[in-house]
């Protein structure tokens, strides 16, 4: 999900602020650890592929992916300065949360995964991990917090998402309008001022 509101964040940005003060505003971001956030995307990239293939990674996924999420909110904490920041911190630390109650694992609703398509809602039943996925049952500590939201068409993309993805998408959009959009507004605004402040010391 985080994807879509990245995706979502830059269409409208070039639309907002266009190329001159759209993509050409990430060239001067700067944020704190920035090698950290690309390093855990290979990291979760690396489990994903790895733990089909030893049965050793997919019996500690759970405490991996806690790593990534205890690692990820620590890289938001330290750039909480930049707008939205703070949103994609609850959002992180909601699908946290409610996995480290349930095992390292995210729950999923049954019924809400029934947009995905009978084979994955089959393996849910079996009661077989999908991912770092189980079914939520009578059992689910917050279960509000899981999985619970179906996005079907016509929405682009069919895919069940979470509160905490929400939350975090929404401070993802402001973050990239933020960028794309009103830094270049404030250099513009800045560059006036100083022009204006030229004249009158002339």
């Amino acid at each position: 999900m985080v994807y879509d509101g990245i995706l979502i964040g830059l269409i409208v940005g070039l639309f907002r602020g266009g190329v001159r003060h759209g993509l050409h505003q990430f060239a001067s971001l700067r944020l704190r650890g920035g090698w950290i956030f690309p390093l855990l995307l290979l990291f979760q990239f690396g489990i994903f592929y790895l733990q089909e293939r030893w049965s050793w990674i997919a019996s500690i996924n759970g405490y991996l992916f806690a790593a990534v999420y205890i690692t990820g909110l620590g890289f938001l904490w330290i750039n909480r300065h930049h707008r939205g920041f703070t949103l994609i911190w609850i959002g992180v630390f909601l699908n946290f949360l409610v996995m480290a109650v349930n095992g390292g694992r995210m729950p999923v609703s049954v019924e809400a995964s029934a947009v995905l398509g009978p084979f994955y809602v089959d393996l849910l039943r079996e009661g077989g991990a999908v991912s770092k996925h189980y079914m939520m049952d009578a059992s689910t500590h917050l279960a509000f917090l899981g999985d619970i939201i179906p996005l079907s068409s016509p929405y682009p993309r069919t895919q069940v998402i979470s509160i905490g993805d929400v939350v975090m998408n929404v401070g993802i959009f402001l973050f990239i309008q933020h960028i794309m959009v009103n830094r270049g507004a404030k250099v513009a605004s800045s560059s006036e001022t100083e022009t204006a402040e030229t004249y009158q010391t002339q």
